[in-house]
């Protein structure tokens, strides 16, 4: 791969190892492994993801597990030798063709590890494990879980998700990206131009199956027509609204009248706010946090219409109660809402 930030990985090291690096060149791969570690890790944090636990490949096999499922299937008669390869016996276990664990170069393929990795992890006895893959994986994981099943093991509590590729926008256009050419925008790069609530909801809006086109312009656009924007619009509108109420005075939190919000708006913006529970729960069990995000969408859209055809605030002071509490409860699934999503619902704009 090619890139400034190598090179300025490279001087770090200079500066830090001088002489040493002519006796073992080995540091330039341990310094620069951490160095790219720590900084994917800092951007996850800008972006508001954590992990409670970091694996290295590597560890698989300085730990000894690599060789320990390679010695595992062999014994299972899984696995053979051809052409200066290891491959691994699928034909055996219903596939139409064997796959290749380690080439003829002694490289291993994406295969081995994973499946030393899935081993450990199911040894773990998670109840749930949920693998987020691009849609290249699309051939390796059912291998993987094949193996896992060949040495006993029970599979079915792992969830796989593959996700499409983006294709990021700039002035309608489709900004061309390769690593081996230094041509392409880091998530770092992407969150400093954006922020990380346009980040995380543009990637949250569209479902596992869905092709996203990240458009760069719309993501930056402080209008209506960004889905961020819109939704953090309001929120912080009904926050300005509640407020008005308070400073007029107006007992929002004591009991209203339901049946003064008859309003077809008002009955939408209700029916609507009755499937916050549903919306979460069956989000939850299918892995789809975008039905959330559509689901809050519409939300607000149904709050704009009831904002734009019935005044809240008014001299009649029961049913302005009834407003202000419609308005409250919406602000509290807005708010909510986006709190799931890991994104900020500000008080005003």
């Amino acid at each position: 791969y090619e890139g400034d930030y190598i090179i300025e990985i490279a001087k770090s090291i200079i500066e830090s190892h001088g002489k040493e690096l002519i006796k073992d060149d080995s540091i330039f791969q341990s310094e620069a492994e951490k160095s790219i570690f720590e900084e994917i890790k800092e951007t996850l944090k800008k972006i508001g993801i954590s992990f409670d636990q970091f694996t290295n490949e590597k560890t698989f096999y300085d730990n000894g597990d690599i060789d320990q499922l390679l010695d595992d299937l062999n014994n299972k008669n899984l696995i053979y030798e051809k052409d200066d390869a290891t491959w691994f016996k699928t034909t055996q276990l219903g596939k139409e063709q064997d796959r290749v664990y380690i080439k003829s170069t002694g490289e291993p393929t994406y295969r081995l590890p994973d499946t030393a990795y899935h081993r450990d992890k199911v040894n773990r006895e998670y109840d749930l494990i949920v693998d987020v893959f691009g849609a290249d994986h699309l051939d390796t994981y059912p291998d993987v879980l094949l193996a896992l099943n060949a040495l006993g093991l029970n599979t079915d509590h792992i969830r796989v998700l593959l996700y499409q590729f983006v294709t990021l926008l700039r002035g309608g256009e489709k900004v061309k990206m390769s690593t081996r050419k230094a041509t392409f925008v880091t998530l770092n790069e992407l969150i400093k131009e954006v922020g990380s609530d346009v980040v995380r909801y543009f990637f949250i809006m569209r479902g596992v199956n869905s092709h996203l086109n990240f458009d760069l312009d719309l993501a930056k656009d402080q209008s209506d027509k960004n889905p961020v924007y819109y939704l953090q619009y309001a929120h912080a509108r009904i926050c300005n609204i509640i407020k008005h109420g308070d400073s007029m005075g107006i007992l929002k939190n004591s009991e209203c009248n339901p049946s003064l919000l008859n309003h077809p708006s008002e009955i939408a913006l209700l029916k609507q706010l009755e499937k916050f529970p549903e919306t979460i729960y069956n989000s939850h069990l299918s892995l789809e946090p975008h039905n959330i995000a559509n689901f809050l969408h519409e939300i607000a859209n149904r709050f704009h219409k009831y904002y734009a055809d019935c005044r809240i605030i008014s001299e009649d002071e029961e049913l302005t109660n009834a407003r202000l509490t419609l308005s409250t409860a919406t602000k509290t699934v807005i708010g909510n809402g986006l709190k799931l999503l890991g994104i900020t619902a500000p008080e005003k704009m």
